[in-house]
């Protein structure tokens, strides 16, 4: 029997369909295995502790979303965790090589075209660190300054559209950025107010530093999922939504969880205006959308 080049290409092209086909939910129940992308050096968000461990607030937020995706499949499944560097994310989710990201993320428009975003669980923005005695006031001020950042985050961004003759240096993690800092090697360091203030608690050395006042930006942290995997963002936007409505109405589980990482006794305590603007966000989250089952908080 002859079977004709057109006919060879269409057998060769359903598998491939198939493949593509895929959502990140069917292939999760085949392999039991949740492949989630996140920081090895955004504390508190997404860091690697003394025992090398992936930790943090957004890590957390992964547990809670790999539950509700394990009562979607009805079985047990395994989050494996990998670090990535901000440039890495989208490609690693687009190529399939990651399932998920969460980790200090913020939306912007021209992400949105090649991934979906979940719900914002955190709110941060763009603020300088800079050493104690050096005074900025706004981005007039940063013309010429040497402006540290990693490179593809929305902190690069802000710092590019608010002075754009400002000498934007780039770094391949924020470790090497703090150090440039310390050096005099910039004049600051650009980064989400919240991981500077975390660097600021974590380290002992820290005293003559501080992070400037001056907002560049306001972002609402979320998580990043494949396009067209709309069930995966719906389980992952009811764990977010189920985690929030439990903060907000003070679950002791929700609270633990929060409070791990941001209450009194944290690395990075919030004061009672942010803390309760923390909460103001959620809630105006959680209005546009229908109140939860108790049992989901």
């Amino acid at each position: 029997m002859k079977i004709s080049a057109v006919g060879i290409l269409l057998a060769l092209c359903v598998p491939l369909q198939s493949v593509a086909a895929q959502t990140v939910l069917e292939k999760v129940a085949k392999t039991g295995v949740l492949t989630a992308g996140t920081s090895k050096d955004a504390f508190p968000l997404a860091y690697a502790d003394d025992k090398g461990q992936l930790v943090g607030y957004s890590v957390d937020m992964l547990q809670l979303i790999k539950t509700q995706v394990e009562r979607e499949l009805k079985r047990p499944i395994t989050l494996k965790l990998v670090a990535l560097s901000p440039g890495e994310r989208i490609p690693k989710l687009q190529t399939g090589e990651v399932d998920i990201v969460c980790d200090s993320s913020s939306f912007t428009w021209e992400r949105d075209k090649l991934i979906d975003f979940s719900v914002s669980y955190g709110i941060t923005g763009t603020r300088l660190l800079v050493k104690r005695d050096t005074t900025f006031a706004g981005p007039e001020s940063l013309a010429g300054k040497r402006i540290g950042a990693l490179p593809k985050t929305t902190n690069e961004d802000s710092i590019r559209r608010a002075q754009p003759k400002a000498q934007i240096v780039l770094f391949k993690d924020r470790a090497e950025g703090y150090k440039a800092l310390q050096e005099g090697k910039i004049d600051a360091f650009a980064g989400d107010g919240l991981l500077l203030e975390g660097w600021l608690q974590k380290n002992s050395n820290t005293k003559n530093y501080q992070v400037d006042g001056y907002p560049y930006s306001k972002e609402g942290i979320a998580c990043m999922v494949p396009e067209n995997n709309s069930k995966l963002l719906d389980r992952t936007n009811y764990a977010l939504l189920s985690f929030m409505q439990g903060f907000v109405k003070n679950n002791p589980s929700s609270v633990s969880t929060f409070d791990k990482w941001f209450g009194p006794n944290s690395s990075v305590p919030l004061t009672e205006d942010l803390r309760n603007l923390v909460k103001e966000s959620m809630q105006s989250i959680l209005d546009m959308r229908e109140e939860m089952p108790d049992s989901a908080t």
